[in-house]
């Protein structure tokens, strides 16, 4: 074998290898199916059954194809990103930031601060402390986005919340990684500019790409728009739109990648970018009205809330004689809301119709949909999570002060993420504020009665009640005004997010005073935040294993891992089955709730976070 060849010369893979490929992804999917329909947690059993076909188990793939397998679970990990991003509303976004990055600086500051009581249960250093804290704070982005989107809450503002808030727990997990690097380092080139780099490259990328969007793109869009007539028609065919969603993709990875940044990060800023651009070009080339649903292809519960007339499109792909469509008679109908409301319209369609957007052009969901959706989510990421089980020393991690210490650990590391859902809990400061009113009432008799008295007039009576029926009639003016203004006529709050009927009277019950929706009085919403940022995953891994290797956690020379690393380990493992568990037993009950109220009108449990 020679150190470079002309050509690899073509063998035909054995039967046995044949058999084992094809064997590992129907069982990836077959336990995926089965895992969903219970708990909403498929991404469990490939997990497991990555340790099972891989190194940590019987080893039925080799090294070569378990690396092969993990380059393209990447690759799926990226598309799951950027659709994460596609489904993103920007409205939205803007309006939860504040939230999602305290939900973020939470998430990312409890482990770390928690892991420094490894100090004490493994007399570990302070910066093997940091390092294993560095390896627990981040939030597994594909597993987060597995979650809720199968759980149909990805769209909703608590979805936004939450994968907004695991988007910077990845960036700054990422930003980690370099960090450990530079610490592991034995050589003095771990300067404090090469340490803050990485967090200052992210940041760069981040607004320049904010004012990229406002000051360059947003003006040329514009005006791109306002003159389409000039574009030839094949600018308006999916064939097109999956060209160009595909180069600035790759454009946008590879570039922030070569800058120092996360390419997950870039993935998911093109979805936001390409999800804007679609706003605005509905915007200037469509209009509002009254249409019934259209047939997609397939289920529209099990794909997404965007529809498209997919037969129009086959006869267009397919070349049919006389089947090619003008881009005026093809329609891409976008509607907002949930995938069950449209399942619903689909079984009763006599009966209701949706409000609907029709352009002119295919939009990135569809793209996504029409172009990569089925092998990524049959192929690419069942991939992806079996390679995070590639990467758990099972073998190693079944010792009696390994197992203890990683469970402790473990819990820690499972409250340092569930304390995020403090940030939606409502707290009641009716007993203070009733304390400080009794306070205040004595001191206003005590300084009343010790005052020297003067001639009472008509001015320092008390108003008369034509003057207070005149202040409350008053305030209630206020009230009605500040839900006007929040709620326009056809029933979408300032977001543009249309409102069921019976959040509607929620809504107006609850005048927001925000851009914030009110704190929901259930615990649900707060309880899904916290157990969603639970699962770690494949960042979480990587800063574990470049720390082992790096020599962090190493405190010397060893046979095998060290016992720091294996605690890591078992944290990161139980946090990532914790979390999607948990999350779907809770989501389970939830629907239960909501079909139930349906009938009665009562509330909807998640309150505005489910809209």
């Amino acid at each position: 074998m020679t150190g470079s060849q002309a050509s690899l010369a073509y063998q035909e893979p054995s039967v046995t290898t044949i058999l084992n490929l094809a064997g590992f992804l129907l069982v990836l999917n077959i336990v995926n199916v089965v895992l969903d329909k219970l708990l909403y947690c498929g991404l469990i059993g490939q997990l497991v059954l990555g340790m099972l076909w891989g190194a940590p188990g019987a080893n039925w793939l080799d090294q070569e194809m378990q690396q092969a397998i993990q380059k393209l679970g990447y690759l799926g990990l990226i598309m799951l990103v950027y659709e994460g991003g596609l489904s993103t509303s920007l409205a939205s976004l803007k309006a939860n930031l504040s939230l999602s990055v305290s939900v973020a600086l939470t998430g990312i500051g409890a482990p770390i601060g928690l892991s420094f009581v490894l100090s004490k249960l493994v007399r570990a250093t302070a910066i093997q402390a940091f390092g294993a804290g560095a390896a627990l704070g981040a939030t597994s982005l594909g597993t987060t986005f597995t979650v809720l989107s199968t759980t149909e809450l990805i769209k909703t503002r608590l979805g936004v919340v939450i994968t907004s808030a695991a988007m910077l727990d990845d960036v700054v997990g990422l930003v980690m990684v370099e960090v450990v690097q530079n610490l592991g380092s034995s050589s003095n080139s771990s300067t404090p500019i090469a340490v803050v780099r990485p967090v200052f490259v992210s940041i760069g990328f981040a607004v320049g790409f904010v004012l990229v969007c406002k000051f360059i793109l947003r003006p040329l869009i514009n005006r791109a728009l306002s003159n389409t007539h000039v574009f030839p028609k094949f600018t308006k065919s999916f064939n097109f739109a999956f060209l160009a969603h595909t180069c600035i993709l790759v454009a946008m990875v590879a570039g922030a990648t070569y800058a120092g940044t996360s390419s997950l990060f870039a993935a998911y800023l093109t979805g936001a970018l390409i999800s804007w651009f679609d706003e605005l070009s509905c915007a200037a080339t469509s209009h509002e009205t009254e249409l019934p649903m259209p047939e997609g292809r397939g289920n529209p519960a099990e794909t997404s809330p965007s529809i498209i007339d997919m037969q129009a499109v086959s006869a267009e792909r397919q070349g049919q004689p006389g089947s090619k469509l003008q881009p005026k008679q093809t329609r891409f109908i976008i509607t907002s809301g949930s995938s069950s409301s449209h399942n619903k319209m689909l079984e009763k369609p006599q009966k209701q119709a949706d409000s609907s957007i029709v352009c002119e052009a295919p939009t990135g969901v569809l793209v996504f949909e029409y172009y990569y959706k089925e092998p990524v989510v049959r192929i690419l990421i069942p991939l992806f999570f079996a390679s995070i089980g590639f990467a758990i020393p099972i073998t190693e991690m079944w010792h009696g002060e390994v197992i203890w210490r990683g469970i402790v650990y473990a819990v820690l590391m499972t409250m340092g993420k569930v304390i995020t859902g403090l940030w939606l809990v409502r707290v009641s400061l009716t007993p203070i504020s009733s304390f400080v009113k009794n306070i205040a009432s004595v001191l206003s008799s005590f300084f009343t009665c010790t005052a020297p008295r003067k001639h009472s007039s008509k001015q320092n009576q008390k108003p008369p009640a034509e003057k207070t029926k005149r202040l409350q009639n008053q305030v209630v003016e206020d009230s009605a005004d500040q839900v006007a203004c929040d709620e326009s006529p056809n029933g979408q709050n300032r977001e543009g997010v249309t409102l069921p009927q019976r959040d509607r009277t929620t809504a107006k019950a609850i005048p927001p005073t925000s851009s914030l929706p009110p704190k929901p009085k259930s615990l649900y919403p707060s309880s899904i935040l916290g157990l969603a940022m639970v699962a770690r995953g494949e960042v979480g891994y990587l800063i574990a294993s470049l720390g082992e290797r790096s020599g962090i956690f190493s405190k010397g020379s060893s046979g095998g891992n060290s016992e720091i690393y294996l605690i890591v380990i078992w944290a990161i493992t139980l946090c990532t089955l914790i979390g999607p568990i948990s999350v779907g037993t809770l989501v389970r009950r939830v629907k239960k709730l909501q079909h139930q109220r349906e009938d009665t009108g009562a509330p909807d449990p998640l309150g505005v976070w489910g809209i």
